[in-house]
């Protein structure tokens, strides 16, 4: 599987999908944030690591897959869920470099200046996360 962007797929979600992103998203955060009143900052932050966007992004994906196959009178279930599946290793993999950010951040932000610690956390994530699906993409291809 080749890795693309397709900007139509932005025309093709409506306003109630892009609501419930949205939503779900406020959601944690509002929850986070009382948990770091209550529990402290630490205990906060995991609950902001929670996957609220990938939730509803996972069942939209199943449904437009699904739509899609059966425009052609297909039945689309397998192709949804196998859609979603993916969709969900490449989270995992991005959950691994997020991970490394969250962990560098923690680590340099006492000793560093914000924006120094932020930009250096951004590219360790990118790098961690696209090696990991470099070595996936080799792994399961090569």
């Amino acid at each position: 599987m080749m890795v693309s962007m397709d900007l139509a797929s932005l025309r093709r979600s409506s306003w109630h999908e892009w609501a419930l992103r949205f939503v779900m998203g406020g959601l944690v955060t509002v929850v986070a944030g009382l948990m770091a009143r209550f529990f402290g900052p630490v205990f906060g932050g995991l609950f902001l690591a929670f996957p609220a966007i990938m939730i509803a992004s996972a069942t939209l994906i199943e449904k437009h897959e699904r739509q899609r196959k059966m425009r052609v009178g297909m039945d689309g279930t397998a192709r949804g869920r196998k859609a979603a599946g993916l969709d969900a290793a490449g989270a995992a993999l991005g959950c691994v470099g997020l991970a490394a950010f969250a962990l560098l951040t923690w680590k340099q932000l006492p000793h560093h200046a914000t924006p120094l610690v932020l930009i250096a956390a951004a590219v360790l994530w990118l790098l961690v996360s696209t090696t990991l699906w470099w070595i996936r993409k080799r792994h399961l291809l090569g």
